[in-house]
């Protein structure tokens, strides 16, 4: 079973990106978080989303 949810550090290795790339992808609302106690969590599914709509690259 995937994790529904995965940590800002989890988000980052997931995505091959730092901290700051994270937290500014989720302040413009293409990373969808919640809350969990004093945590924030990154949804997996918004990680998905993303990635499915960035544009594809041709292979040369």
């Amino acid at each position: 079973m995937e994790p529904v949810v995965t940590s800002i550090n989890g988000a980052a290795k997931a995505l091959s990106l730092g901290r700051t790339s994270i937290y500014a992808l989720i302040a413009e609302g293409r990373l969808e978080t919640v809350k969990l106690g004093r945590r924030t969590l990154v949804k997996t599914a918004s990680i998905h989303a993303l990635i499915e709509s960035l544009p594809a690259t041709a292979a040369k």
